[in-house]
């Protein structure tokens, strides 16, 4: 890790990762990866122009959301592929998708969501079927990004059946 990477705050993290890991990316001539980072890179700075940030780095939380949907991206563009029977793109996504990931925090599993909506459901008690989508949305705000919304909505429907 370099000195600029050590002064600064956790708050910024993430970009200053990313920007370490393209150099070396770039030192060691690793050509997909060095391209992926750059578009994270570019998805970073288009995120701070659109929020109007003065700061040279995005901040850890935006960026991570800036990650999530660069990675949701490439799950769309992965089944348009395979629906479309071009297996070589999907799989050049699918690589891309791998290394984007790496930067995320690890996602909560199936049996830790199960918990807390399991908790929720005991606090709140009965979940009218008409508010299912309410119900989804306080759960994912607690959870703020920790876990795969399509994994939630189907442990509530599991558990709501």
């Amino acid at each position: 890790m370099d000195a600029s990477v050590k002064t600064l705050t956790g708050k910024y993290m993430i970009h200053a990762k990313i920007k370490e890991d393209l150099k070396k990316a770039m030192l060691a001539k690793e050509q997909e990866k060095t391209l992926v980072l750059r578009g994270v890179i570019s998805a970073f700075m288009n995120e701070m122009i659109a929020k109007k940030v003065t700061t040279p780095e995005i901040a850890d939380e935006d960026g991570f959301n800036v990650l999530r949907r660069l990675v949701k991206q490439r799950k769309d563009s992965i089944e348009q592929f395979t629906k479309g029977n071009r297996a070589d793109l999907a799989k050049s996504e699918e690589s891309e998708m791998k290394i984007i990931e790496t930067y995320l925090p690890q996602m909560m599993s199936k049996d830790e969501v199960i918990k807390i909506v399991q908790d929720k459901i005991a606090e709140v008690g009965t979940v009218d079927k008409t508010k299912i989508g309410q119900f989804m949305g306080g759960i994912m705000k607690e959870l703020k990004g920790k876990a795969d919304g399509t994994l939630v909505k189907e442990v509530i429907e599991e558990l709501l059946k």
